[in-house]
C-alpha cells in the first residue's frame, strides 16, 4: 500500500540560533514502486517533492544541502547517505558549529523495513545509516505502511508533548511516523498526495503555528498532522491513521521546522475568516489545507505568485482568487469570496418532481435542450424550473443553471445563472453568471460574471467580473477584465484590465490597465498603465506608465521612472535609467543619455553663453542637458557689419570635466545666415561648424572659455550674397552653383 515517510534527523532550535553557525541538511526520498505484488502508488515523489520545497522556502535548508531521490532503489538510497554523510563531513570542516539532518521517505514499507523497487533496507540498516551521519540533531520522518514499526524498534514511547522548553541547544533524534506499526498509511486523489504528508506540509506552511509567532516548532507540526490526519482518515476505506513519533532529545530548546518570516511573500488569513479552506497554487497543486478559527490572525508562508482559495463553511462553498507578491504580506477576508454552486447531483432513476428538486437545491443534469424561451423548452417539460445543466443546447433563446462543458446555440442568446463550460455562440448575447470555461462568441455582448478561462469575441462589449486567463478576449468595441488578465486583448475602442496584466494588449483606442502590467500595450490613441510596466508600450498617440522596465514608444511619452528607453517626439520622465531618444526630451535626473534638440535635465546642466568670433562681434547661447551631452541653441549678430546679417544656429555636444575648475566642450552646429532687412525671405546660406571650447571655472557660476573652430559656408545663386562671413582668410570652392567658403576659426567668451 502506501510508503512511508521517514525523517530522520535532528534539527534544532531555530531563529534563536541565528547567532551560532547551524547547517541543515535534507535527504528526501520519494519512491512509487515498491516492487511485485505491491500497489504502485501515485503519490510517492510527488510528497517528497513538497517537503523539498517547504523546506527550501521555508526551512532554511539550501538548494545545495538537499538531496532529492526518486524511484530508487535500495543502491540508490545508501548512495544518498553517503552523499549527505559528506555534505555533513564538509559543513564541519567548514566550521559550522552545529549540523542538523532530516531524512524524509515516502514509499512502501513493512514491519520489517522500507521496500524500494522489490528491495528491502530493513530498519536496523537505516537506523546505522542514520548513526553514522555526522551530526548533532537528526530527525526522521516516515511516511508509509506501518511505519510506526520502526519507532517501536528504537523503543521509544508516545509522550503526550516534547520539546517544550524554550532554549535552543538541543542535540538528540526525532522520529516521526505516519502511521502506526499495524495500520496503512493512505494517499488521496483529492489531495494529489498522502495524508500524512500533506498535512505536515500545510501545518509547516503556518498552519500549526499554534504560538502565533511566525514559527512552527516539531511539536506544533506533529501534533496539526496528527489530529487532521485521524480526522481525515477516521471515514475512509482503509480506517482511521495514528501516526506516532519517538523522540530522544537533550537539552533545552525547542526545534524550530519553519520559520514563515522566511520567505518574501505571505498570506494572512484575517480574523473575521472561518471555515476550512484550501488553497492551490497556479498549477492547481494544492498546497495547504487549513481550518480557520474565526477571531484570530494566521499567516502561511507561501512563494510570490498566483493562488485560488477554496472556502467550505456550514454546506457553503466559494472561493477566492489572488496573487501573492514580493515583499509583501496579502490579507485574505471573507469579502475576498464569491459564492459557487456545490457538487452538482445526477438525476437517477427518472425525472424528480421539479418542486421537489427546486426545494432540496440541488441541479439536475439532462444532456440536451431545445428551447425556444427558457419556460417552453425540454428543460421545463422535463423538470419545470428546477435549475439543469445541458450539454448542448439549441434555440433562439436557451437558458439554465449551467452549460457543462459542451455547446449551446441560441440564435439570440445563451443564458446561464451559474458557471459554464464549453462553447456558447448567440447571434446577441451570451451570459455565464458565474465562472465561465470555454469561448464566448456573439455579435453584441459576451458576459461572464465571475472569472473566464477561455476565450470571449465579439463585435461589440466583451466583459469578465472577474480574473481572465488562457486565451483573452477579442471585440469591436470593448473588452473589460474587472481583476487580474493574462493572455490577449484586442479592442478598436478599449481594452480595460481591473488588476494586474501579463501579455497582450492591442486597441484602436485606448488601453488601460489599473495594476502593474508586463508584456505589450500597442493602440492608435493612448496606453496606460497605471502601476509598474515592464515590457513596452507603443502608440501613435500617448503612453503613461508609473515605473517603466522596457521601453515607450509614442508621440508623447510620460512615466515617473523608466528603466530602459523613450522613443517619441516628447519623453518625460522623471528619473531615466537609459535613454531617451526625442525632439524634446524632459528629465529630472537622467542617469544615461538623452539623444533630442532639446534635452533639458532638471539636475543636469543650464548654462548661458556670451561670445566672440571671427564671424560675428556677439553671439548669445543656451546650454542644456545632462552631465556629458547637451544641446545648445545659438544667436549670433555683427554690430561691425552695421547690422547686414544675424544667424540662428543650434548645436549637439559633449561637455567633459577635466578637473575641479577645467572642462572642454565639443560639439557641431549648424546656422541659419540671414539679411536683416529681409530675414528668411529667400533661401538662406548655411553655416556649419565645428567647435572645441577649454573652458576655466572662475567661480561657481562664472567661466571662461576659448577655443578653435572649423566652418563650412554655403551659398548659391538663390542666396543672398555676403560680401565677407570672416575675418579669417578662407578657402573657396565652386560646385555648378553652389559656392564653398571652410576656414579654421576661434572663438572666446563667457559661461554663467
Amino acid at each position: 500500500m502506501r510508503g512511508l515517510a521517514l525523517l530522520v534527523a535532528l534539527w534544532s532550535a531555530t531563529a534563536a540560533a541565528e547567532a551560532e553557525p547551524v547547517r541543515r541538511l535534507a535527504l528526501l526520498v520519494g519512491v512509487n514502486d515498491g516492487g511485485p505484488g505491491r500497489t504502485r502508488l501515485q503519490y510517492a515523489a510527488t510528497d517528497a517533492r513538497a517537503f523539498a520545497q517547504v523546506l527550501g522556502e521555508l526551512g532554511g535548508v539550501a538548494a545545495s544541502d538537499r538531496v532529492l531521490l526518486l524511484d530508487v532503489d535500495r543502491q540508490g538510497l545508501l548512495a544518498g547517505f553517503d552523499r549527505v554523510r559528506r555534505l555533513a563531513e564538509g559543513a564541519r570542516d567548514s566550521g559550522a558549529l552545529r549540523v542538523e539532518v532530516l531524512l524524509y521517505y515516502s514509499g512502501h514499507s513493512d514491519e520489517e523495513g522500507l521496500l524500494l523497487q522489490g528491495q528491502r533496507v530493513d530498519y536496523g540498516e537505516l537506523r546505522r545509516a542514520l548513526d553514522a551521519l555526522p551530526a548533532d540533531v537528526r530527525i526522521a520522518v516516515l511516511d508509509s505502511c506501518a511505519s510506526g514499526a520502526f519507532a517501536r524498534r528504537k523503543g521509544g514511547v508516545a509522550r503526550p508533548a516534547f520539546l517544550v522548553d524554550v532554549g535552543n541547544q538541543v542535540k538528540g533524534h526525532a522520529i516521526l511516523t505516519s502511521s502506526s506499526e499495524s495500520e496503512a498509511s493512505q494517499e488521496s486523489d483529492r489531495l494529489g498526495g498522502s495524508y500524512f504528508t500533506h498535512n505536515l506540509v500545510s501545518g509547516l506552511r503556518g498552519a500549526a503555528d499554534a504560538t502565533h509567532d511566525g514559527r512552527v516548532t516539531l511539536t506544533e507540526a506533529y501534533q496539526f498532522a496528527f489530529h487532521e490526519t485521524l480526522a481525515r482518515t477516521e471515514r475512509t476505506q482503509g480506517g482511521a491513521q495514528h501516526p506516532a513519533y519517538d523522540i530522544e532529545l537533550a537539552g533545552t530548546g525547542d526545534l524550530v521546522m519553519t520559520d514563515l518570516r522566511a520567505t518574501s511573500a505571505g498570506l494572512v488569513l484575517t480574523e473575521p475568516l472561518e471555515g476550512r479552506l484550501y488553497v492551490r497554487d497556479a498549477a492547481g497543486t494544492l498546497v495547504v489545507e487549513v481550518q480557520k478559527t474565526p477571531g484570530r490572525l494566521t499567516e502561511l508562508g507561501l512563494a510570490p505568485g498566483r493562488y485560488t482559495a477554496r472556502r467550505e463553511l456550514s454546506g457553503t462553498v466559494a472561493e477566492a482568487a489572488f496573487v501573492l507578491r514580493d515583499n509583501a504580506r496579502t490579507p485574505l477576508a471573507p469579502a475576498d469570496f464569491v459564492s459557487v454552486p456545490g457538487e452538482l447531483t445526477a438525476l437517477r432513476g427518472g425525472p424528480a418532481p421539479a418542486g421537489e428538486l427546486a426545494s432540496a437545491g440541488l441541479r439536475v443534469r439532462l444532456p440536451v435542450n431545445l428551447s425556444l424561451v427558457p419556460s417552453v423548452s425540454t428543460n421545463a417539460v422535463a423538470v419545470g424550473s428546477a435549475p439543469v445543466e445541458n450539454r448542448l443546447a439549441l434555440g433562439v433563446v436557451n437558458g439554465g443553471a449551467s452549460l457543462g462543458g459542451g455547446l449551446a446555440i441560441g440564435l439570440v442568446s445563451n443564458w446561464y445563472d451559474a458557471e459554464s463550460k464549453g462553447v456558447m455562440l448567440a447571434g446577441a448575447v451570451n451570459v455565464a453568471s458565474g465562472e465561465m470555461a470555454g469561448a464566448q462568441l456573439s455579435l453584441f455582448t459576451n458576459v461572464a460574471g465571475a472569472r473566464l478561462r477561455g476565450f470571449q469575441g465579439t463585435f461589440g462589449v466583451n466583459y469578465a467580473g472577474d480574473d481572465v486567463g488562457v486565451v483573452g478576449q477579442l471585440a469591436g468595441g470593448v473588452n473589460v477584465a474587472r481583476r487580474d488578465f493574462e493572455g490577449f486583448q484586442g479592442a478598436s475602442v478599449l481594452n480595460y484590465v481591473g488588476g494586474d496584466a501579463w501579455g497582450f494588449q492591442a486597441a484602436l483606442g485606448f488601453n488601460h490597465v489599473k495594476g502593474s502590467m508586463q508584456g505589450f500595450q500597442g493602440a492608435l490613441g493612448i496606453n496606460s498603465t497605471k502601476a509598474d510596466l515592464t515590457g513596452v508600450q507603443a502608440a501613435m498617440g500617448l503612453n503613461r506608465a508609473e515605473h517603466v522596465t522596457g521601453g515607450q514608444v509614442a508621440m508623447l511619452n510620460v512615466a515617473s521612472e523608466v528603466t530602459g528607453i523613450q522613443l517619441g517626439l516628447i519623453n518625460v520622465a522623471a528619473h531615466v535609467t537609459g535613454t531617451q531618444v526625442g525632439l524634446i526630451n524632459l528629465s529630472d535626473r537622467m542617469t544615461g543619455v538623452p539623444l533630442g534638440l532639446l534635452s533639458i535635465e532638471r539636475e543636469g546642466q543650464f548654462h548661458v553663453e556670451v561670445w566672440s568670433s571671427d564671424i560675428q562681434l556677439t553671439n548669445l547661447g543656451l546650454k542644456f542637458g545632462g552631465r556629458y551631452l547637451y544641446t545648445t541653441l545659438i544667436a549670433g549678430m555683427g554690430p561691425d557689419d552695421r547690422l547686414d546679417r544675424f544667424s540662428l544656429g543650434i548645436g549637439l555636444g559633449g561637455h567633459i570635466p577635466v578637473s575641479e575648475r577645467f572642462w572642454v566642450d565639443v560639439d557641431v552646429a549648424a546656422h541659419a545666415v540671414t539679411p536683416m532687412r529681409k530675414p528668411f525671405e529667400d533661401s538662406v546660406p548655411l553655416l556649419g561648424q565645428v567647435r572645441a571650447m577649454v573652458g576655466f571655472q572662475v567661480l561657481p557660476r562664472l567661466a571662461v572659455f576659448a577655443g578653435p573652430t572649423y566652418n563650412v559656408f554655403a551659398t548659391w545663386d538663390e542666396t543672398p550674397d555676403f560680401q565677407s562671413i570672416t575675418t579669417m582668410r578662407v578657402h573657396t570652392q565652386w560646385d555648378l552653383s553652389t559656392r564653398l567658403q571652410n576656414w579654421p576659426g576661434f572663438q572666446v567668451g563667457l559661461r554663467l
